[in-house]
C-alpha cells in the first residue's frame, strides 16, 4: 500500500490553477490518487442555474457502515495580482518553514492531510472497519449550486449513507488546535432598488430624490437589533456591501438609487422571518416618503447546529492529545459546505489555521501539515476501534 506524503501531496493540488468555477485537472488526478488506495470514485458533474458546470468527486473504500466521510473543496479564489505575492500562487514554494501557494490553508493542503492519514490507516488495517469516503467538490468558493449540494442530493437518491463527516475547513484563529466548528450562521443576502421621481437639483420640491429614502432605510436597517444571540451564536448582524446611483450628472436628482446587503444570523432567525421585518422596515420608509421599491433576496443558507456527541468530542479529545490545546466549540465565520451536509449526517468543521485565506501569500506551516495528518490519522484509528 502506497504511503503518500501530506507536503507532497499538497504542492501537486496546489499547482492546478483552479479559480473557481474552473476545475483545471484537480478533481481528475485526485480521483486518481484515491484509486491507487484502492477507493471506487465516482466524478460527478452538474450544471444546474446560472452557473458553470462543476466537476465533483465522491470516493469510497468499503461497503459497510459507518461510513465516515471527509469534504472538502480544490476551487480556490483568484489570487488577484501574481506582483503582490512573493512567489507564484500556483507553483508553491517553502520558506521559513511555511508552504506559500493559493489554497495552502483554504483548503487544498486539509485534503492532502487527509488522504495522507488514510494511506498510513490502510497500511496499518488493510480494511476499516466499514467505509472511508471523500466528498470534494469544485464549487464552495462560488455559487455553491452545482457543488456539494448537488452531490448531497445525489447521494440521496442513490440511498448512500454517511454516518459522520468531517469538513477540513481551516476553523482555527491563530494556531491548530483552537477551535471545532459545529454549526454555521445563516447568510441572506439583499439587492435593493428604491424609486424616486427625476428632476432638476435647483427645483427638488418637483421631484422626489431616491438617495434620501435609501438613506433612511439604510440607517434604520443598520440600527435594527434583530437579537442578542444565545449562548452558541452571536447576535445576527447586518452589512452594507455596496451603494450605487447610476447617474453622471451633477445637476440632475436620479430617479434610482440601489444598495445591497448581507445578514449573518443565528439559529433565533431565519430566512423567511428576516425577510418579513426588513421588507416591513422598507415599506414604511417608502411609504412615508412616497417611493416604490423593488427587492430581491438570495438565501445562501439557513443557521444550524450539530449538537455536540460522542464523535465530536473523540475529535476533541483527539485534537488536544496532539496539539496539546483543548479546542472550543465555534459558530463563528462565513458560510460553508457543512450546511448542506448536515441535511444528511452530522458533522464538523476542522482543518488549518485562517489567518491567511484569501489573501496574498497565502500559507500553511509544515508542522501544522503534520500534526493535522496526525490527528485525522488518530481520529480514524479510534473512530473505527
Amino acid at each position: 500500500m502506497e504511503i503518500i506524503n501530506e507536503l507532497t501531496l499538497s504542492k501537486q493540488l496546489i499547482k492546478f490553477p483552479s479559480v473557481t468555477p474552473i476545475d483545471a485537472g484537480a478533481i481528475n488526478f485526485l480521483s486518481k490518487r484515491l484509486k491507487s488506495l484502492g477507493f471506487k470514485c465516482k466524478i460527478l458533474i452538474f450544471k444546474k442555474g446560472k452557473g458553470k458546470p462543476i466537476k465533483n468527486l465522491y470516493a469510497r473504500i468499503g461497503k459497510n457502515n459507518p461510513n465516515l466521510c471527509y469534504a472538502g473543496h480544490t476551487d480556490v479564489v483568484p489570487p488577484g495580482n501574481f506582483k503582490d505575492w512573493t512567489v507564484n500562487p500556483f507553483k508553491p514554494k517553502i520558506k521559513k518553514g511555511y508552504l506559500i501557494g493559493r489554497g495552502a490553508n483554504d483548503m487544498k493542503s486539509s485534503i492532502a492531510c487527509f488522504i495522507s492519514a488514510v494511506s498510513l490507516y490502510l497500511k496499518k488495517n488493510k480494511k476499516p472497519k466499514g467505509s472511508i469516503s471523500l466528498l470534494i467538490t469544485g464549487d464552495e468558493e462560488g455559487y455553491a449550486t452545482n457543488g456539494t449540494k448537488s452531490v448531497v442530493e445525489y447521494l440521496k437518491k442513490r440511498r448512500e449513507k454517511i454516518s459522520f463527516c468531517i469538513v477540513g475547513e481551516p476553523t482555527n484563529p491563530k494556531k491548530l488546535g483552537q477551535m471545532i466548528k459545529i454549526g454555521r450562521r445563516g447568510s441572506l443576502t439583499a439587492d435593493l432598488e428604491v424609486f424616486g421621481t427625476q428632476g432638476h437639483i435647483a427645483y427638488p420640491h418637483l421631484s422626489n430624490n431616491p438617495i434620501s429614502t435609501l438613506v433612511k432605510i439604510c440607517s434604520k436597517l443598520k440600527n435594527e437589533k434583530f437579537d442578542n444571540g444565545n449562548k452558541n451564536f452571536q447576535p445576527s448582524n447586518l452589512e452594507f456591501t455596496s451603494l450605487y446611483v447610476d447617474n453622471k450628472a451633477h445637476n440632475v436628482i436620479p430617479s434610482s438609487a440601489k444598495t445591497q446587503f448581507n445578514v449573518r444570523y443565528n439559529n433565533l432567525q431565519s430566512a423567511s422571518k428576516l425577510k418579513k421585518k426588513i421588507n416591513q422596515i422598507i415599506k414604511n420608509i417608502s411609504k412615508k416618503n412616497k417611493c416604490k421599491f423593488k427587492i430581491n433576496y438570495l438565501e445562501n443558507g439557513e443557521a444550524f447546529l450539530t449538537k455536540p456527541s460522542k464523535n465530536i468530542f473523540l475529535a476533541k479529545k483527539v485534537i488536544k492529545d496532539i496539539t496539546k490545546i483543548n479546542p472550543i466549540f465555534s459558530t463563528t465565520g462565513g458560510t460553508s459546505d457543512a450546511r448542506f451536509i448536515k441535511k444528511i449526517a452530522p458533522c464538523l468543521e476542522f482543518g488549518l489555521v485562517n489567518k491567511t485565506m484569501h489573501k496574498v501569500d497565502e500559507c500553511v506551516s509544515i508542522k501544522d501539515l503534520r500534526n493535522l495528518k496526525k490527528i485525522y490519522l488518530k481520529f480514524l484509528e479510534e473512530y473505527f476501534s
